[in-house]
């Protein structure tokens, strides 16, 4: 509380004009006080016509004659005893950047509002006349600017309160008699109205846009996620793919080394067998040879005739010329075999190779894109369409699992249903349409009309039909003639005359179009537009009887 009433007493002495505590006082004749060099100052400015109070505006004729209020100067050095100080800090001054009061004399403070009316700035002090005299109370107040000036008319030196639409300018009352004499005008306050009136409308779309570029945003964010996803799950699963695929081939070539190891095995015993008989008879045949060369040798004759008949016979031998030597080529087929198994799954890589990088280049984003320019790059979009039997024309049969429509002389037994379509020949498909799709109609020669629709379309009454309201587009297939129809609006279409319609759409990009079908694709009719809903594919099959249309199978 102490502080509370130090604080009031800072406030009580202290000069509103330099903020500081009362320097040599003097009191005005309104009750006002003021250093003496603050107010004399003030008045030698000149900035009012007459003397006047800068806080009550009160004016003075003559000016008053100032003497030093004695009580305030004591009261005031009383203060400065105590060590108190009035002075605002610093950061309440206005410095470059700042706008100044325009009232404050000596080191001005930072204006807090400026008045559109008096085209001046004021600090806090400066203010409160604005807010305690009545007919300041309905002065404009605005944040603080330094381009008050702007609002005086530098020819007549009045406010411009005045618009002129001709000229697009603000201009005082005096121009509007003046140099823009006959020109539109209207009152500032007017054009802000109307300019701000547009200004809400254009924000307003500005904001909805933001909004759709936001879910935009979020649907591009979840379409990275499932891509990051699938990406990695797909690399998960080629992963376990080739690490099957190479544990087969490492099992196959096990099985191989162990295949010829075991043959190797085999055969090397055979081999050794065989030269351990040769090496056995070659030591029987050294042993003969031995025996001959003694007895061949003995002087005896009677000795000799006695043991020639007694040398064992020859065993019978393995001759050398039984025996085939095949350096190195004993597994040559066997090298051959699996050369070919190499070569055959090059051959499969090689050709398989090209589908997977195709397939992984294809990966669908729905960004916008160009549209395909073959018919091999519509069939990437093509989808099967399936006709709904609760919204199928009673005149009209489904077939080939709800395919194709054909006209009929009798009605069909189908149920009562609100989605069901009581005036035209016409029918929706099941599936809703968003994303990018393309499909064929096959017709006969009777006309048929080709269409995409909203699902809230009439579901009878001549604006029912496909291309008769804002909900539909439609190309209309006559004998020798096309017909594009949407709102009502019908523009005639040449183009080569085929059985089939193609139709390609692009939800996001707003873009359907619709093509002649035989050996090559004809562009026949394109729109550009927004789409704000799911589409559907309809058909509207005419009259006469066992006219039909089938949506293709393109799979």
């Amino acid at each position: 509380m102490a502080q509370k009433g130090v604080q009031l007493d800072q406030e009580t002495f202290s000069c509103s004009i330099c903020f500081d505590l009362l320097k040599d006082p003097v009191t005005i004749p309104c009750g006002h006080s003021y250093c003496m060099n603050c107010i004399n100052n003030f008045w030698d400015e000149g900035r009012e016509k007459l003397p006047s109070c800068p806080q009550c505006r009160r004016t003075f004729i003559p000016r008053p004659e100032l003497l030093k209020n004695t009580m305030l100067a004591a009261l005031v050095e009383q203060l400065k005893k105590t060590g108190l100080q009035a002075a605002p800090a610093d950061h309440c001054y206005a410095g470059p950047e700042d706008v100044a009061c325009d009232v404050c004399s000596g080191r001005k403070l930072k204006a807090i509002k400026s008045c559109l009316v008096c085209l001046a700035s004021y600090c806090q002090k400066h203010l409160q006349p604005h807010h305690d005299a009545a007919p300041l109370k309905k002065h404009k107040l605005v944040d603080p600017s330094k381009n008050l000036q702007d609002n005086i008319c530098p020819r007549h030196g009045e406010v411009r309160k005045m618009f002129c639409r001709t000229d697009q300018m603000c201009i005082c009352y005096l121009c509007s008699v003046d140099e823009h004499k006959g020109h539109d005008t209207v009152s500032t306050a007017v054009e802000r109205t109307e300019r701000q009136r547009e200004m809400e409308v254009s924000q307003q779309q500005i904001q909805q846009e933001i909004q759709d570029r936001e879910k935009d945003v979020k649907l591009l964010q979840q379409e990275v996620e499932a891509i990051n996803h699938s990406a990695d799950k797909t690399v998960e699963d080629s992963e376990e793919i080739f690490t099957e695929l190479i544990s087969l081939l490492q099992k196959r070539s096990s099985d191989v080394k162990q295949q010829i190891r075991s043959q190797q095995e085999t055969e090397v015993s055979r081999v050794r067998e065989l030269e351990k008989k040769l090496q056995q008879e070659i030591t029987d045949l050294k042993r003969r040879d031995a025996e001959m060369k003694q007895l061949r040798d003995t002087k005896d004759h009677n000795q000799f005739l006695h043991s020639c008949p007694s040398l064992s016979p020859l065993s019978e031998s393995t001759h050398s010329s039984s025996i085939s030597i095949r350096p190195l080529n004993y597994f040559q087929d066997v090298t051959a075999a699996v050369s070919e198994v190499r070569g055959l799954l090059q051959d499969i890589l090689r050709d398989t190779w090209t589908n997977v990088s195709l397939a992984i280049t294809e990966v669908d984003v729905l960004l916008p894109q160009l549209e395909p320019k073959s018919r091999a790059g519509f069939l990437k979009y093509s989808c099967e369409i399936t006709l709904d039997p609760n919204t199928v024309n009673t005149q009209l049969l489904l077939s080939e699992e709800n395919r194709k429509v054909t006209v009929m002389d009798q009605h069909q037994s189908y149920f009562g249903h609100p989605d069901r379509f009581t005036t035209r020949f016409q029918v929706l498909s099941r599936e809703s349409l968003t994303g990018r799709h393309y499909w064929e109609v096959e017709k006969k020669a009777g006309g048929v009309g080709v269409a995409v629709s909203y699902k809230n379309i009439s579901r009878s009454g001549d604006e029912s039909g496909f291309g008769c309201n804002d909900k539909s587009w439609s190309l209309r297939c006559y004998s020798g003639r096309y017909e594009f129809c949407y709102n009502n609006i019908q523009t005639s279409i040449s183009g080569p005359q085929t059985s089939r319609i193609g139709v390609y759409l692009d939800h996001s990009a707003g873009v359907l179009s619709f093509y002649s079908v035989s050996g090559t694709m004809t562009i026949l009719h394109r729109v550009q537009t927004t789409f704000t809903q799911p589409l559907y594919a309809g058909v509207w099959v005419y009259y006469p009887p066992r006219n039909s249309a089938e949506f293709c199978k393109l799979r």
